[in-house]
């Protein structure tokens, strides 16, 4: 198998999106401006925007042998990832996600179905992909594979892991990922870990937990990281946004297929940034995703900014 730029490990749905006005308060009518079916789950995501950017890609995850499994596929597909190793779970549901978009101000609410397919696991047979992969992208329903991974891919490949919350052997991530990727809601979702509204301390305490490179994406305000003892930050360039639906897997796609090309720290997370931005403009996660050089000419405009100096015994 010729080279993968990046294998995607993780979930798959579909996504139900409403546009409205503004979210209802409990006990409240609102009208239903426009409805969307869109491909969704983190890494189905990722995967599509990798392939859109023109990277070789490929998807391990599970669907249910329903129709929404089938129009996952189908959408995978028309986005050219290679869905040969995505396993059809008999008698089983592909999961939904009900998004609900603020037409204002682009934000989205999501109320998702817990997935009931089995966790994701690597079979035997599968060494030549994972061997082919430059780098591997994890998203959080994955959490288990990190020391496994690291058994079985090769040795100059890059294991990304995408962070959503803390879950059971997150400690193991934390020593298996190159790069650990949480957004800044981690923080808020682990408050008897970190302090709130505390961003640049819980990232300087956050970096101490792991092996690998931190970096923590914080919505408008792009992405941090710390590197040689001083935090960075990529500002999110100046874009219209319709949905931030995705931007979060998109931004993980973009930075995996920018350290497959050879990117240094500064780029990638310029890169990142600028694809996560862009994908912002339409309704859903994958429909504004940009091709490789609008997301390059973007990306080549935006500056890094040093934050802080950080403790070098940190």
């Amino acid at each position: 198998m010729n080279d993968l730029d990046v294998l995607v490990i993780g979930r798959n749905c579909i996504d139900y999106i409403s546009v409205l006005d503004r979210f209802p308060r409990e006990d409240e009518k609102v009208p239903l401006n426009a409805k969307y079916v869109e491909g969704g789950g983190q890494g189905g995501t990722s995967a599509s925007c990798v392939a859109q950017l023109g990277g070789k890609t490929a998807l391990i995850g599970y669907i249910g042998d329903d129709e929404i499994g089938q129009l996952c596929l189908k959408r995978l597909t028309e986005f050219k990832v290679d869905t040969r190793h995505i396993r059809i779970v008999e008698n089983a549901a592909t999961p939904i996600a009900y998004l609900f978009v603020n037409q204002t101000s682009g934000k989205r609410t999501i109320i998702y179905e817990p997935s009931q397919l089995p966790d994701i696991t690597l079979s035997d047979g599968l060494e030549p992909l994972l061997m082919s992969a430059k780098t591997i992208s994890l998203d959080p329903q994955t959490t288990t594979l990190g020391l496994v991974l690291k058994q079985r891919m090769r040795a100059d490949a890059k294991l990304i892991y995408d962070c959503e919350r803390w879950k059971d052997r997150i400690e193991d991530m934390m020593d298996a990922a190159d790069y650990f990727i949480p957004s800044s809601a981690f923080f808020d979702a682990c408050s008897d870990r970190f302090e709130p509204r505390q961003l640049v301390g819980n990232i300087v305490q956050l970096n101490r937990m792991i092996r690998g490179q931190l970096i923590v994406t914080h919505g408008q305000e792009g992405a941090f990281y710390p590197l040689e003892q001083t935090l960075f930050q990529v500002r999110a360039p100046n874009v219209h946004v319709v949905d931030t639906t995705g931007a979060g897997d998109n931004f993980h796609g973009a930075f995996a297929l920018a350290i497959a090309r050879g990117f240094d720290m500064h780029n990638a997370v310029k890169f990142s940034v600028a694809v996560a931005s862009l994908s912002c403009r339409a309704i859903g996660g994958r429909k504004a995703v940009p091709k490789w050089q609008e997301a390059l000419d973007l990306s080549r405009q935006l500056q890094v900014k040093a934050v802080s100096q950080l403790d070098p015994s940190l």
